[in-house]
């Protein structure tokens, strides 16, 4: 009797850390895949020919159509860059330069859903082409639903948030992202 009951504890142990381990790398993968510069993620293999197992769970899950290797390179924040998760209800500040890209957006979503959630009549995303700059190139973008000066993204209702930050074309990103270094960093302003 003994015996079954170290058995079927065996299996318990082992089918709950390899479910466990599992679930983590489909869901979170951080560990696995992907590139991290500050609170900004993304998935280095997504737009190869054979992406790795990992990857390949992520696109599946997402089920969104993905750019191209040579074409760009998507970065997803869920938290700022002191580890708090973004929220609808606060401000923030993108502050600092992105990696040379001949074209970028920064657009907010909902985590969940993949939705905009940028005000519906406003402005849906901010883009490097017309985006006012600071005197050494880099940018600021304030991300809330209170009203700021300069370059300004709209949000609409409360809930989480995410920022995805798509480079196109960024040459300097090609091979596993080695030479971006720094992206900008997302400031809580206030809630």
């Amino acid at each position: 009797m003994r015996f079954i009951l170290n058995l079927a504890l065996m299996i318990g142990v082992a089918l709950s850390f390899g479910f466990g381990l599992s679930w983590y790398a489909l869901t979170d993968g951080r560990l696995f895949g992907t590139i991290t510069i500050g609170p900004w993620v993304a998935w280095r293999d997504v737009g190869v020919p054979r992406p790795d197992p990992y990857t390949r769970a992520y696109i599946v899950r997402t089920g969104a159509l993905e750019l191209g290797a040579s074409e760009g390179l998507q970065f997803i924040a869920v938290t700022d860059s002191d580890n708090r998760r973004l929220d609808r209800v606060c401000t923030y500040r993108i502050d600092g330069t992105t990696p040379p890209a001949r074209f970028w957006t920064l657009t907010a979503i909902d985590p969940e859903t993949g939705r905009l959630v940028t005000r519906p009549d406003g402005v849906p995303n901010m883009e490097s082409a017309r985006l006012a700059r600071v005197d050494d190139g880099s940018i600021v973008i304030r991300v809330g639903t209170r009203l700021s000066p300069g370059n300004w993204l709209e949000l609409d209702g409360d809930g989480p948030l995410a920022l995805v930050l798509t480079l196109y074309d960024a040459s300097s990103l090609s091979g596993v992202g080695t030479s971006a270094t720094t992206l900008p960093a997302i400031i809580r302003e206030g809630c």
